[in-house]
């Protein structure tokens, strides 16, 4: 009974792929204790720190634009962009 290299490998591909996604998914998974919840809460940890500036700035340039889809397609407006 001689099993080759690549079959004993290719046997366990699914087992090595299944332990890479548990792996993953394990590790994205974290306790916060609740005096460290403010650190998380400041403004640094947001993901759009300005998010009313960038609103804003989302209407003028579709005011500008005069299209529904302005961050789609350019065109249809004044040409200021």
């Amino acid at each position: 009974m001689n099993i080759s290299t690549s079959a004993l490998a290719n046997s366990y591909k699914p087992l090595l792929l299944l332990l890479m996604v548990f792996s993953a998914c394990v590790t994205g998974c974290a306790q916060v204790a609740p005096w460290q919840r403010g650190n998380l809460a400041k403004p640094q940890m947001a993901l759009d720190p300005y998010p009313m500036l960038n609103e804003m700035r989302g209407h003028n340039y579709g005011s500008r634009e005069a299209g529904a889809g302005s961050g789609s397609s350019g065109g249809g407006g004044c040409g200021c962009y």
